[in-house]
């Protein structure tokens, strides 16, 4: 599998999403779409409705592009893309209109330096988009950060559990998850948070990071313990999906991982046997990890496509192949909130 092909199929809706973007009105904005998901949501949206028979519908990239040729790309794949500074409430009040906005802007790495940083672009941004959508249908991309630690026996976080973050990373999150309940509840806004731990494709997440450790020869660190891992392609498709559970008042509020609660030795093993490697380890596994239990996920949109082996297979198959990886490391290994 080549690039281009990966991103097709990243970016491929299933017939659900299909089904459901058949009684989709009005556009899709996408805010922050230069990012690493960004492109995948986008173009998913743009290929759902137009085999949907929606072609009039259009789908908008939003975002500072500073990458012309991934601007480009989508450009080509039917997408129009919008320059905007969305930390700028008056680039804001000029973004089009749109009957549902994916939010997927947000700041962690080099928060723990500047924290200010988190604090403007997860807290702050946010009340600018609430306020210039009311009306729209919001689906606002959080993390399993704010649960902090749990003891993987436990079986992870639930959405019913209180947040308990850890560092200004995870605060802010829950900050921006708290300015997005206060449009629900004060506009009727319909709001859906979608609390997502390391969605993995061939050239970035954590199986990427752990074959980069592997091909350096460096030894894994098993202190995280465990982690959730779900594919890429799964993600996007739920994350398009859940507009159509946004509610008002109450926010529609979901865990998106995989059903596994992976072993990082484990994983590290599994990715060296398949690339021919020795792994190597250091520290040791603790008794708590930041998980989650996204059973209420695959109640409402099955199980992800791609299980954890088959991640692995893929994983092995695209570096085997001579796939790069993003210079992207999610640092998963950090226990202690900073980014």
């Amino acid at each position: 599998m080549n690039e281009h092909d990966l991103e097709r199929e990243l970016s491929r809706p299933g017939p659900d999403l299909v089904e459901e973007a058949a009684g989709w009105s009005g556009d899709v904005v996408v805010l922050g779409a230069g990012g690493k998901t960004g492109a995948g949501i986008a173009t998913m949206a743009r290929r759902a409705l137009d085999a949907a028979g929606h072609e009039s519908s259009r789908v908008l990239a939003v975002s500072r592009w500073s990458d012309s040729a991934g601007r480009e790309r989508l450009k080509e794949n039917g997408v129009e893309t919008v320059r905007a500074d969305l930390s700028d409430p008056a680039a804001v009040d000029t973004l089009p209109d749109a009957a549902r906005v994916i939010h997927l802007v947000g700041a962690k790495f080099g928060t723990a330096h500047a924290p200010e940083l988190a604090w403007m672009t997860n807290t702050v941004l946010p009340a600018h988009v609430a306020r210039r959508y009311p009306a729209a249908r919001i689906v606002a991309l959080s993390t399993g950060n704010v649960y902090g630690m749990t003891s993987p026996v436990g079986g992870g976080s639930l959405e019913t559990d209180p947040p308990r973050p850890e560092g200004d990373y995870a605060v802010t999150c829950h900050g921006r998850e708290q300015v997005f309940t206060h449009a629900a509840r004060q506009r009727g806004t319909p709001v859906a948070l979608i609390r997502l731990n390391y969605a993995c494709e061939p050239r970035y997440g954590v199986l990427a990071d752990l074959a980069r450790t592997l091909l350096a020869g460096a030894p894994v660190d098993l202190s995280p313990g465990a982690v959730n891992v779900v594919w890429q392609r799964y993600a996007n498709e739920v994350v398009l999906r859940s507009a159509g559970h946004a509610t008002g008042e109450d926010p529609f509020t979901l865990n998106l991982t995989g059903p596994e609660t992976a072993n990082v030795g484990v994983l590290a093993r599994g990715l060296a046997q398949r690339l021919g490697l020795e792994a190597e380890f250091t520290g040791e596994s603790p008794s708590t990890a930041l998980l989650s239990n996204a059973a209420r996920c695959h109640k409402l949109f099955g199980y992800p496509d791609l299980t954890l082996e088959q991640l692995l297979d893929r994983q092995a198959e695209w570096l085997l192949g001579g796939g790069k990886l993003w210079d992207k490391p999610t640092l998963f290994e950090r226990r202690d909130g900073r980014f």
